[in-house]
């Protein structure tokens, strides 16, 4: 049994950071971690993969020999992925005991509406490799709340199309109130509160008045599901870094089943601020001016 992450979110989320930042934190634990490039998009990587798609097929020559756009092309690659996933575990197979960090393509619709990718990693379920999704999303939605409901329902949707163990990030929490002042606190925003301030708050607005009904309608379908919260983080702040890995570990099964021979898994939960929202105060009052 192997473990691991699937690193998804939209384009300028932080997920090649995070791959970066995560593998240098995991490795301080004493994790063998191998990364994995599924963008065949992503050109300047910070990092060395130790498997990457861009040894199976690359942007540019799907572009090229099928005389697709990028968007096509992306699509292309995946779905070319699944057909030939012999190939993926067969690379993955040559770091037996290795913890997993995929870093994955920025384009929405792969894990909204096409099933290459819930493909792919329902067979990689099926060969005992757990992996969770850790969604990361620039925390700057948070600054305009018509944009923070469609970051909720591209989260539920996601969350409901891959079924895996899933964990939802808001990146960047320290530049947050760069981009506008939060109408609420932090607290409001991670654990996904009483929607109905937030139509309250965008009804004040020409905008919102204009669609009250339908931001209501998609606000309430969110509150039905009960299933969006968000884990606030900085990358280098290794509160936040230790608190978003108890979660992953514990959503995946990482405590459970990946013990080293000191227990450092059991023993990083145990020592972890144990209370979510704890968390979230202390990364408001670090990096945030104003309470919302």
């Amino acid at each position: 049994m192997s473990f691991g992450q699937l690193v998804i979110g939209p384009p300028g989320s932080g997920k090649t950071t995070y791959c970066r930042g995560m593998k240098e934190f995991l490795e301080g634990l004493g994790r063998k971690v191998v990364l994995i490039n599924l963008d065949p998009a992503n050109e300047f990587i910070p990092y060395t993969p130790d498997i990457d798609i861009n040894d199976l097929i690359t942007l540019d020559d799907a572009m090229r020999e099928e005389s697709l756009g990028p968007n096509g092309a992306m699509i292309f690659c995946l779905e070319f992925l699944e057909k030939n996933l012999d190939w993926l575990v067969k690379e993955m197979k040559k770091f037996p005991g290795g913890y997993f960090l995929i870093d994955s393509p920025g384009q929405v619709e792969l894990y909204t509406h096409n099933l290459a990718v819930k493909s792919i990693f329902d067979s990689l379920q099926k060969l005992d490799y757990r992996l969770v999704a850790v969604h990361l999303v620039d925390s700057h939605y948070c600054t305009d709340l018509a944009k923070f409901v469609s970051v909720l329902l591209v989260s539920l949707k996601t969350m409901v199309m891959l079924e895996l163990p899933h964990v939802n990030v808001l990146s960047k929490v320290d530049l947050m109130e760069s981009y506008g002042q939060l109408a609420f606190n932090l607290e409001f925003y991670t654990e996904v509160m009483d929607l109905n301030y937030l139509v309250a708050h965008l009804n004040e607005t020409t905008m919102g008045q204009r669609y009250h009904r339908l931001t209501k309608a998609m606000c309430d379908l969110v509150q039905e599901f009960g299933l969006v919260n968000f884990h606030p983080l900085m990358i280098e702040d290794k509160v936040s870094m230790a608190s978003l890995l108890s979660s992953v570990d514990k959503a995946g099964g990482y405590i459970y089943g990946g013990l080293s021979v000191d227990n450092q898994s059991i023993q990083l939960s145990a020592v972890r601020i144990d209370d979510a929202d704890e968390v979230v105060r202390y990364m408001q009052d670090r990096y945030l001016q104003s309470d919302g």
